[in-house]
């Protein structure tokens, strides 16, 4: 069969038309692939962001940039460099790396039962009961002691708080808020689990920050979360888990002089 000049001009862009809807844009003849926008995209839309006119322009902007930036880059030579190849290869292992563990936690997922278990684990160690403590934190046992007999003596606790290591409630009369006695270490759980309202703690309570001299000033009954409030929490908790034994495994397997 024989084209004539006008049917080979259709003929080519036929062709062509394609090729260009697969391409952003051209860059001093080098390609920028229509895919690179719609991976932009994809990250930006788990970000909340919407698919916009406006948006695909700034991304294509962007690449268009980028593109202009790295032929530059490329015919300065800098790819050369011995730290640029580290930092090059320090990437592609970190996106390798993250590559495997999105492929990991897709098969294998955390099913509502681990999510279920997960939080009434959380929930019976959290307890049904909140404690409003204050408390005072010093250095030496000795120091605690004097405190105390302040305290008996009838100073005010929230000007001895002052004097507290703990900078942070140190300024607030020794004030920790309400939390559950699960979020603090067990000898300050114990011992504030013990003391009456308006009590204080006649003995320096030790702990792996120092002595404590501890005060509640009120209980109430816990306000736990709902599952479906924390789910998204307790999942990426429970991903998390999962990838370090993973990674643990691994290790075990690989040999390593």
């Amino acid at each position: 069969m024989t084209f004539k000049p006008a049917h080979l001009l259709v003929v080519l862009l036929a062709t062509a038309i394609p090729a260009m809807a697969q391409n952003l844009a051209m860059v001093n003849g080098k390609a920028i692939p229509s895919s690179k926008v719609e991976l932009i995209l994809k990250q930006a839309k788990a970000q909340g962001q919407q698919d916009t006119p406006q948006l695909r322009a700034q991304i294509k902007d962007r690449l268009i940039g980028m593109e202009v930036l790295l032929q530059e880059a490329e015919k300065t030579g800098v790819a050369a460099n011995s730290e640029v190849k580290t930092q090059l290869e320090v990437a592609r292992q970190q996106i390798l790396i993250q590559a495997l563990m999105r492929e990991y936690v897709a098969k294998n997922p955390i099913s509502d039962a681990d999510i279920t278990a997960e939080y009434n684990k959380a929930k019976a160690q959290a307890g049904d009961k909140e404690y409003h403590a204050y408390h005072i934190l010093v250095e030496k046992e000795d120091d605690a002691k004097a405190i105390i007999s302040k305290l008996k003596g009838g100073a005010k606790f929230d000007e001895l708080a002052k004097q507290s290591k703990d900078t942070g409630s140190a300024s607030k009369g020794g004030d920790l808020d309400w939390a559950s006695p699960a979020t603090y270490t067990k000898p300050f759980a114990d011992a504030l689990v013990a003391l009456q309202k308006g009590q204080f703690t006649e003995t320096p309570v030790k702990t792996e920050f120092g002595f404590h001299i501890i005060k509640l000033d009120d209980v109430r009954t816990a306000k736990f979360p709902t599952q479906e409030e924390v789910k998204q929490q307790i999942t990426e908790g429970l991903q998390q888990q999962k990838l370090q034994t993973y990674q643990q495994a691994l290790m075990k397997k690989a040999k390593i002089q």
